[in-house]
């Protein structure tokens, strides 16, 4: 396990990634809010799961993918259940009786818990002071953006139901970083898709014994469930769960996890401004500075590494300085005078 493990890509498909996580996992609050109306929260995983997992397997039969390798339904049974079933499960179960304010707040503690998780990287996590101030500075960020909700509730009694809630939202936030870094440090072989297909349909397998220990199955009126929740739960599967799932996933193997994990403080910016376009919110002085402060914290936490970036192109392929390292002096008269020729 090598503290640098990420691979190049294409930095257009890359910003195209970061901007589906960030646009549309942001909406996906939107989306469950609807879904959850006329479905069950446990029932509602695994049939958003199960379905987009058979939808990408499909696509990996047709392409021919191999769809049985040991050692990556393995990774992918471990990513899923730590992703999926936890990450995801208690954010579902935890909103039955919490805030959507303080579940946005708790969940943001993700970024965190990547540095300090990520063993492999903390000699240059905790030597950048840039990812350190942005992790600090973004969470301050979402405390400020949800700040009058959640003075508002912590006014009333909260009962021994909100705080378990509470605890099991940080276990979540520890899950999913946990996850998200095993998938990052033991990449799968085989097919991407057949991969992140697998992770779907066993986490969908272990919610369904959740649903039916909670009776969702007694209480559920398929009758009566509105075409706007089918809608919804069609949207979850295909672009949050198929598309920005499967983005989030690449991520991960091409992009340092710290970089990644932006996406936290990111998606309640998203699902605020999506509630003041959609569904005419209005938004604070106190929420617009939360926004600004929020998006500082990411140009900070990609600060070092965009300078690694820079410095790493000094140096070629073969380990020797470029030609622009190799004329200092050069370089000198540039920075003294503006110009090379004088």
């Amino acid at each position: 396990m090598t503290p640098n493990n990420t691979k190049v890509a294409s930095p257009l498909l890359v910003i195209s990634a970061f901007a589906i996580v960030y646009i549309v996992w942001g909406s996906t609050y939107f989306f469950i809010q609807m879904a959850i109306q006329d479905f069950p929260p446990l029932l509602l995983g695994a049939l958003r799961f199960f379905a987009a997992g058979m939808l990408m397997l499909i696509w990996g039969v047709i392409n021919g993918d191999r769809l049985f390798i040991k050692r990556s339904l393995i990774n992918s049974a471990v990513t899923g259940i730590l992703l999926l079933v936890v990450g995801n499960g208690v954010v579902i179960w935890a909103e039955q009786t919490l805030p959507s304010a303080l579940v946005a707040i708790l969940v943001s503690s993700a970024p965190i818990w990547f540095v300090l998780l990520d063993k492999p990287n903390w000699s240059v996590n905790f030597t950048s002071k840039s990812t350190l101030a942005g992790l600090a500075i973004g969470f301050i960020g979402v405390i400020l953006l949800f700040g009058e909700q959640l003075t508002g509730m912590l006014a009333e009694n909260a009962g021994s139901s909100k705080i378990i809630g509470m605890l099991l939202l940080v276990v979540g936030a520890m899950s999913w970083s946990s996850g998200s870094l095993y998938a990052k440090h033991n990449p799968s072989e085989g097919s991407a898709t057949v991969n992140v297909a697998w992770q779907m349909i066993i986490a969908s397998l272990v919610f369904l014994p959740g649903s039916l220990l909670n009776h969702e199955f007694d209480t559920i009126q398929w009758s009566q469930i509105s075409v706007q929740a089918w809608l919804a739960l069609a949207y979850l599967v295909l672009f949050g769960s198929i598309i920005a799932y499967s983005a989030y996933v690449w991520l991960l193997q091409v992009r340092p996890a710290t970089q990644v994990s932006t996406y936290a403080y990111v998606n309640p910016v998203i699902a605020v401004i999506l509630g003041m376009v959609f569904a005419h919110e209005s938004v604070s002085a106190l929420q617009i500075i939360g926004l600004v402060v929020i998006l500082g914290s990411v140009l900070l936490i990609n600060l070092s590494k965009y300078r690694g970036e820079n410095t790493s192109k000094l140096i070629n392929d073969n380990g020797e300085p470029t030609q622009l390292t190799k004329k200092p002096d050069l370089l000198n008269r540039v920075v003294a005078t503006g110009s090379p020729d004088q």
